[in-house]
């Protein structure tokens, strides 16, 4: 299949052409140009008339940079609303038509970005495999044999396809991740509640987001950026920032299942992949530790079971009454076991849950990032035909219980596996570290040489430069708060992680101060030149965070300004003069711990 010759379809390269003098028109008719030649009739439920497109983008007048999406095709899940087109969920009986919007929608377009259509899904987004539909399956991208993922699938094949620059999802399972490892692009799944859900079917209202696709990491954290805002008529949002992104400088500490506990299904290859993966976050210097992830395991299985299928059911219960064979089989099976839960079993799925996350807590406590193969295995639709629920439960492996754990995610491209299939690793955090897992990607996405979706665009390269997202400051410790030690929870439970290990200005004095409990050292600035500096930690802390910790900092101690060896200033630990008295003097040592290894 030849896609029609243009520069790609990355959001940079779209702006680079219009600051170059292309129009918006030009790309509207690049993207139906290329639309026929992919010739998937699956990929939309809804394509909007060539024509009314172009006229808006005629509308759109001269170019704007300064909208983050001026001119960028896109495309919106069909769960999602877009004024003046039918919203199905994949079920022709329940088709509606939205006044208004979708609340991203809105945002996104208000940024300057032009609808195309609305895009095929499992039905009523129940489904990882992209098959569950009346309207006729969207092909895999790559190779036609192989499941296309879901529920998110029409959107996921159209990215791929370079149709166009960004495509909406939804993810309660792993709908806005198993699609982009299957077609060899970027599935972001933004922090829960950061993302409006006004305007959308919801399949779990309680842990679900809209999520998005695109064909770079920087494209896809741009759409979140801009689609990120505090909606209050939308009872479970949260109002979490989207910094931007930054070069991580150092070593983050990342968990990836055991060799015990980690499932392939059989599949080395994949695992052969997944351990490249692995390797090229290790040879950026972060620390790997391997988990038994028999935890995780155990929540992602709770997700088709009690409360949240009664959940999904709550949503097209009347539907199921009324007409169940508008439903198909396969998604009225799987919803229809909410007919023999009780609210009794519900709470005790709350309970559970509860439990199995208190399990995993200390594990995440004291990890940056999870990194996980996106999908254990490949399926191909045949293999659907034969058992339409195993592979897609197998396909959840290791998505199913992100948002049952508050987590955000994103799945990240990797060179091909040995067999040429796209390889892919997600990376997970706590909720609101979006820009953490985003800027730690930079290893992952820019290694070895791939190609983007399915096209022969070449990947770009990315360009981090801020050292420091948005609402976090510098903060240096030389003590009990080190990596490792008592204290360091102080800073790992407030969201801050380490960005660099350095050493202050030689102008400081160092000291084990007196004094009973946990041993804490000193520092304090002499006006003249010691013959050392001191061995410093310098952490990004959530500025929302800082206060409560200057609040349980006891005297001597304080926070202030501590120069460090580049002659750079940031907030850190300082010590007042009298914090000498009784004190022993351990300047010349240079370094907490090798303080405290002395005994």
């Amino acid at each position: 299949m030849t896609l029609p010759q243009m520069h790609p379809m990355t959001i940079t390269d779209i702006h680079e052409a219009y600051a170059a003098g292309s129009t918006p028109e030009e790309i509207v008719a690049a993207v139906y140009a290329r639309i026929a030649d992919v010739a998937d009739p699956g990929i939309f439920i809804t394509l909007r008339d060539e024509a009314d497109v172009i006229a808006e983008a005629k509308a759109l007048g001269a170019f704007d940079p300064d909208k983050p999406l001026w001119g960028i095709p896109f495309a919106v899940k069909d769960n999602i609303d877009v004024a003046g087109l039918p919203t199905t969920a994949a079920c022709p009986k329940w088709e509606y038509q939205p006044a208004e919007d979708a609340f991203v929608v809105a945002r996104l377009r208000k940024a300057g970005a032009i609808v195309i259509g609305k895009t095929n899904l499992d039905q009523f987004a129940t489904g990882l495999v992209g098959v569950r539909t009346p309207y006729g399956a969207p092909k895999n991208a790559l190779d036609s044999a192989i499941v296309p993922g879901g529920s998110s699938g029409g959107s996921g094949v159209s990215v791929a396809h370079g149709i166009v620059s960004f495509a909406l999802g939804t993810d309660t399972a792993g709908s806005g991740r198993v699609p982009a490892a299957l077609n060899n692009i970027v599935g972001l799944k933004p922090s829960l509640g950061s993302w409006s859900a006004s305007g959308s079917v919801p399949a779990c209202r309680s842990i679900e987001t809209i999520s998005a696709f695109a064909l770079t990491v920087e494209d896809a954290y741009r759409v979140h950026q801009v689609a990120s805002g505090f909606d209050e008529a939308d009872a479970y949002a949260r109002a979490i920032e989207a910094p931007g992104l930054f070069a991580i400088k150092a070593p983050l500490r990342i968990g990836i299942p055991d060799s015990n506990s980690i499932k392939f299904f059989g599949d080395e290859v994949q695992a052969a992949s997944f351990a490249d993966g692995v390797a090229l976050l290790q040879a950026a210097g972060h620390t790997v530790e391997p988990l038994d992830f028999s935890p995780f395991y155990a929540i992602a299985e709770m997700l088709y079971e009690g409360a949240w299928i009664a959940e999904r059911n709550s949503v097209i219960d009347t539907l199921m009454a009324q007409d169940p064979e508008a439903i198909l089989p396969v998604t009225r099976k799987i919803v229809g076991k909410a007919n023999d839960l009780s609210a009794t079993d519900a709470f005790r799925g709350f309970y559970r849950l509860k439990e199995l996350s208190r399990k995993v807590e200390p594990l995440l406590a004291r990890l940056d990032v999870l990194a996980v193969p996106s999908i254990p295995t490949f399926y191909t639709v045949a293999d659907l035909e034969a058992d339409p629920v195993t592979p897609n439960s197998n396909l959840g492996t290791y998505t199913n219980f992100v948002n049952l754990l508050d987590m955000c995610g994103l799945a990240v491209p990797i060179p091909a596996r040995s067999d040429g299939r796209p390889g892919s690793i997600t990376l997970l955090a706590s909720s609101g570290k979006d820009a953490l897992i985003a800027s730690l990607s930079a290893c992952l996405e820019t290694a070895g040489e791939r190609t983007l979706g399915a096209t022969a665009w070449p990947r770009p390269q990315r360009k981090l430069v801020a050292d420091l997202p948005a609402g976090y400051v510098k903060l240096a410790v030389c003590g009990a708060h080190l990596e490792g030690l008592p204290l360091n929870c102080q800073l790992t439970d407030r969201g801050a992680y380490l960005i660099e290990a350095t050493t202050s200005a030689p102008y400081y004095r160092f000291y084990a101060l007196a004094g009973e409990g946990v041993k804490r050292p000193g520092m304090i600035r002499t006006a003249e030149k010691q013959p050392n500096g001191i061995a410093v930690e310098v952490w990004a802390m959530p500025l929302a965070g800082l206060g409560s910790f200057l609040a349980g900092i006891p005297g001597p101690l304080g926070l202030g300004k501590v120069e460090l060896e580049s002659g750079e200033e940031v907030c850190g630990f300082i010590c007042e003069a009298t914090g000498a008295e009784g004190a022993e003097d351990i300047t010349s040592l240079g370094s907490w711990r090798t303080y405290i290894k002395q005994g």
